[in-house]
C-alpha cells in the first residue's frame, strides 16, 4: 500500500492571507522606498568650471548626493543598490515636495527642478519619469508605490466612509426608536391588561357577594330574617 506524503496546508493559508493583507491593506505598508533609476543632467549652474555636486532632496529630509553624475550630457544607470540610496519614502498617499538641486558654494544652491512626488505618479512597473526641459531627464522606481496606491483604490474614501456612517446613523436611531416605541406599547398593554384583570377580579368578587346574600335571604338566615 503507497502512502502519499501531505503537504501542510496552513503555512501556505497564512502565506496567502499575509499576501492578500499586504496588497489591499495600506496600513500594513511601512513604507514604499523610492530609488534613482537613471539621471541625465543637461546643464550645470555654476559659472566656474567645476564638478558639479547634484543632490537630491525632499522638504524635511537630508540631501541625498549623487556622487558619480559629474558630467552634463551623460546618462548614468543605478541599480537601486548604491550606499547613498534610496532617494526617499513614501508612507502613504501624501504627496512630498522634492526637487534635484546645485550645490552652489558663493549663493543659495541651483535648481534643476522641484515637483510634488506622489506614489500614484508611478505607472504600473514602478517607473516614473521626470523631464525639465533644459534641465535634466530622471527615471525614479517604487513599486510599492504601485501597492500602495491598489490598496488605496480598495479602501473607502472620505466621502464614502461619511455617508456609510450616517446611513448606518439612520439605522440605528430608526431601530432605537422603533425598539422604544415596542417597549412603551407593551408596557402600555401590560398596564392595560393589569388594569382589566382586577375590574374583572372586583367584578366576580361584588358577585359572588350578591348571589351569597340572595341563597341567605332565600334560606331564611339573613340578617332581616329575625324582624318579622
Amino acid at each position: 500500500m503507497i502512502h502519499r506524503r501531505s503537504v501542510p496546508r496552513v503555512p501556505c493559508l497564512l502565506f496567502f492571507s499575509c499576501t492578500i493583507l499586504l496588497s489591499y491593506s495600506p496600513e500594513l505598508i511601512s513604507a514604499a522606498v523610492v530609488t534613482l533609476g537613471s539621471i541625465e543632467i543637461f546643464k550645470t549652474h555654476e559659472w566656474i568650471p567645476t564638478k558639479p555636486t547634484v543632490f537630491f532632496h525632499c522638504k524635511g529630509e537630508d540631501n541625498i548626493v549623487l556622487p558619480d553624475v559629474k558630467e552634463k550630457r551623460v546618462s548614468y544607470t543605478f541599480k537601486g543598490e548604491e550606499s547613498w540610496q534610496p532617494l526617499t519614502e513614501l508612507r502613504d498617499l501624501k504627496c512630498k515636495r522634492c526637487g534635484f538641486y546645485e550645490k552652489d558654494a558663493l549663493k543659495s544652491d541651483d535648481v534643476f527642478d522641484e515637483w510634488e512626488l506622489c506614489a500614484s505618479d508611478f505607472t504600473s512597473d514602478g517607473k516614473y519619469t521626470h523631464f525639465k526641459d533644459k534641465e535634466f531627464n530622471a527615471t525614479l522606481q517604487c513599486p510599492e508605490c504601485v501597492a500602495l496606491v491598489k490598496a488605496s483604490d480598495k479602501t473607502p474614501k472620505p466621502k464614502e466612509k461619511s455617508k456609510g456612517l450616517m446611513h448606518w446613523g439612520f439605522i440605528i436611531v430608526i431601530s432605537c426608536a422603533a425598539s422604544a416605541l415596542f417597549i412603551v406599547g407593551l408596557i402600555a398593554g401590560c398596564k392595560y391588561w393589569q388594569k382589566r384583570k382586577r375590574q374583572q377580579q372586583q367584578a366576580q368578587f361584588l358577585k359572588l357577594f350578591e348571589d351569597s346574600d340572595d341563597i341567605e335571604d332565600e334560606l331564611g338566615i339573613g340578617p332581616l330574617s329575625h324582624t318579622v
